[in-house]
């Protein structure tokens, strides 16, 4: 499409960042101008000259190079920026609606809350972010107080003794950040941070150190050339150093050196700052900004109705096919490896890493753009880009290998999000180069022709029902007259084991007096697998015949008890006309016991359970407590947790359509979710999604024996059992009368 007369006339964000580098660089120079020129000295003695003891050569030479380097940073930067707007449009406009939620985010990373999720590196950034900062600040507030007249200067007196604290404070701090970021990387050595170590960080860790040094002792042999007046004791790290300094003869030429040393260090960091990680300092902010978004959380990006639309591209497989957001968000890496470390697929030794999916695709941005830039982080001489395709750097077996549990979203510090890439590559891969793995050719083929992925005849999906008396099943054409539809999904219909959990629930919604119908055969499969895999054709095929079937009979309340169907039903329905009040079966659980339509006074286990959270329940729709909340209405329980709970739950290995895929690389993800499970001594495990159910009861065979006798069963399953042994204890035990 051609751009318009409008288009082209409008500011673009690289032009932005180049005109603010002028801007800055233009008043460094009009400030030196100024300081040559309208000299002021203030009267009062407790203070401290500005380039006290530092020649007007040396002085004419700091106010040349700083804006011309400042200058090329903007420059280099702005190169940077071009690449972002190669993206495709993405409305992350700043709205009334949505600024309050832009700031929140904003100040989140600003004030490294996100970093302390891990405790660790985050006070040790913060060691050195926000010391950094004060030190800036205060040699900026330096040089405002040199540019103001003798009446209007302020950096004098009790003024300048806190001035001179806070700035040896915030030098001390800020060495010990930058020291403890080089005992962690190089001592410590942490996995995910080990296996990305590259020179860069050996040269910014250098200068930011050099930054520190220099400066107090510049500030040391300052101190000794002014006489060491008593005043100067508030810098309570330069004046006891300056008492170290013996040949008073030569200290005047060592305060230039360690000053020029100092200045250099600084324009290092400068020259460095757009072309390697430190960028992470302005893009980091500027994408946590940028985070709140239209569409859910739990929610694939929208594409057009496929059925009527013609396009000649799906997906993502080039610079071009990414948004300018996801363009944002190579830049915005930090290379911190937490979503490595939380990678179920990493850590069972499959091919992916998803912190190698950004920086991969990073390389090809920087290596395509006009004019090429550095990439994210140093590579190697021998890896080369030759086209404009992520596939030159990213192979099809990493990108399969995903579980889309969100771990790698929900863990990173500044809101990259690594998932949807993941996704577009899969829309590419199997709607134009029908790449995918061999056995999805069955599932779609099964989705597409039986309307679920098992190739189960859809006429069968109500059969279960018949086991649990008057379970009314609605016909297409009639009017939806129930209050809620039981959406059972293919799951629950179809695999034996649950089956059972479709029974369990019907049976306690029917206790609590629900209203309720079913579909039967006119349920359809939901389409998650298929989009999850990239197929948008198959999922566009069922979505819509599901939303008819929907529509046309009224059903406005759905019940779930698949976090899939869930996730797709209420999240990714919208977007095809599609909307609904979806809950999930543990939160219409929650709901009847708190409102007491589900007795659960004789309801007890008296066992030990742990509670294995569903990625697409909760990282996908934030849904942690209501599980666990009726859990805990079971009377005698104990529950306990695994490790890796909440947000930073293990994956059962069955999301993103893996449920159809063989695992046949490293381990089995749940294989190594079951043993943490067995490990924490639960006597049950409760599950909350089907797929979830499957791959932890075969997990658990696997990594116990009969004697543990650890039942695995759906939550739904463990409260029916609970008040069925409760009441069966009730009408065996003898009865008490009293008057």
């Amino acid at each position: 499409m051609e751009p318009t007369v409008e288009s082209s006339r409008r500011i673009k964000p690289h032009q932005l960042a180049l005109g603010l580098g002028v801007l800055i660089a233009a008043v460094t120079v009009v400030s030196g101008i100024a300081a040559t020129y309208f000299q002021f000295h203030g009267e009062s003695e407790i203070t401290r000259e500005v380039f006290g003891n530092i020649p007007s050569p040396i002085k004419a030479a700091f106010y040349m190079i700083v804006p011309i380097t400042l200058l090329y940073g903007a420059v280099a930067f702005s190169q940077r920026m071009k690449n972002w707007e190669r993206g495709a449009p993405e409305n992350r406009r700043t709205t009334k609606k949505n600024v309050g939620q832009r700031l929140k985010d904003f100040r989140a990373g600003v004030y490294m809350q996100t970093l302390l999720r891990d405790p660790a590196a985050g006070v040790m950034h913060s060691l050195m972010y926000f010391p950094f900062l004060v030190l800036l600040a205060v040699t900026t507030v330096l040089e405002v107080n040199h540019q103001l007249p003798d009446e209007a200067k302020f950096l004098h007196g009790d003024v300048y003794r806190a001035y001179a604290f806070v700035g040896d404070a915030a030098g001390v701090l800020f060495l010990i950040g930058v020291g403890w970021a080089i005992v962690r990387r190089y001592v410590q050595r942490p996995y995910r941070i080990r296996m990305k170590t590259k020179a860069e960080y050996a040269v910014i860790l250098g200068t930011l150190f050099a930054i520190g040094v220099t400066g107090f002792l510049a500030e040391m042999f300052r101190i000794a050339v002014d006489g060491r007046p008593d005043f100067e004791k508030w810098s309570f790290v330069g004046y006891p150093l300056s008492g170290l300094v013996e040949n008073l003869d030569t200290v005047a030429g060592w305060h230039q050196a360690m000053w020029i040393l100092h200045v250099i260090s600084f324009l290092v960091f400068l020259v460095i700052l757009p072309v390697t990680m430190l960028r992470h300092m302005f893009t980091s902010p500027i994408n946590m900004y940028l985070r709140d978004r239209e569409r859910p959380k739990g929610a694939m990006k929208a594409m057009p109705n496929l059925m009527e639309t013609e396009l000649e591209s799906f997906g993502a497989s080039t610079v071009e096919d990414f948004t300018w957001k996801q363009l944002v968000d190579l830049d915005a890496c930090t290379m911190c490896g937490r979503c490595t470390s939380v990678c179920p697929a990493h850590a069972t030794g499959k091919p992916l890493d998803p912190r190698e999916i950004v920086l991969k695709s990073g390389e090809v941005m920087a290596a395509t753009g006009t004019p090429q830039v550095s990439p994210p982080l140093g590579t190697v001489p021998d890896i080369t880009v030759s086209a404009n395709s992520f596939f030159e750097r990213i192979t099809p077996e990493e990108v399969w290998a995903c579980t889309t549990c969100k771990a790698c979203d929900e863990i990173c510090p500044v809101n990259i999000e690594i998932m949807d890439k993941i996704l577009d590559m899969r829309r590419y891969l199997s709607l134009m180069e029908s790449n995918f793995p061999t056995e999805l050719g069955g599932a779609y083929m099964n989705m597409e022709n039986q309307g679920n992925p098992w190739g189960m005849s859809n006429a069968t999906r109500g059969d279960w029902s018949k086991k649990v008396e008057g379970i009314d099943i609605v016909e297409p054409g009639d009017v939806f007259d129930h209050e809620y539809l039981y959406w059972v999904g293919c799951a629950g219909s179809f695999d034996d084991k649950n089956q059972k959990v479709s029974e369990a629930m019907a049976k306690l919604m029917r206790r609590a007096g629900l209203d309720f119908a079913i579909l039967g055969a006119n349920e359809m499969c939901t389409g998650d697998p298929a989009r999850r895999s990239g197929n948008e054709y198959i999922y566009q095929m069922l979505a819509m015949q599901n939303i008819e079937t929907l529509n046309t009979m009224g059903v406005k309340k759905i019940v779930t008890q698949c976090p899939h169907c869930f996730n797709t039903l209420g999240n990714e329905y919208p977007q095809l006309d599609g909307h609904y009040e979806v809950i999930h079966h543990t939160q219409l659980l929650e709901n009847l016991i708190a409102e007491g339509k589900l007795d659960m006074s004789r309801a007890r286990l008296d066992e030990r359970i742990v509670y294995h959270d569903s990625c697409y329940l909760g990282r996908h729709n934030d849904i942690y407590m209501s599980p666990r909340k009726v859990i805990g209405s079971l009377g005698g329980v104990e529950i306990v947790e695994a490790p890796r709970n909440g947000t930073k739950g293990m994956c059962c290995g069955a999301g993103g359509a893996r449920m159809w895929m063989e695992e046949s690389i490293g381990t089995k993800v749940n294989d190594e979710r079951s043993r943490e499970l067995v490990a924490t001594g639960a006597d049950r495990i409760a599950t909350a999604c089907p797929f979830c159910y499957v791959m932890m009861d075969d997990g658990v065979k696997a990594a116990s024996t009969e004697d543990d006798g650890i039942k695995v069963a759906d939550i739904s399953m463990h409260v029916l059992e609970a008040i069925e042994a409760g009441e069966a204890r009730d009408a065996t035990s003898p009865l008490t009368m009293t008057d």
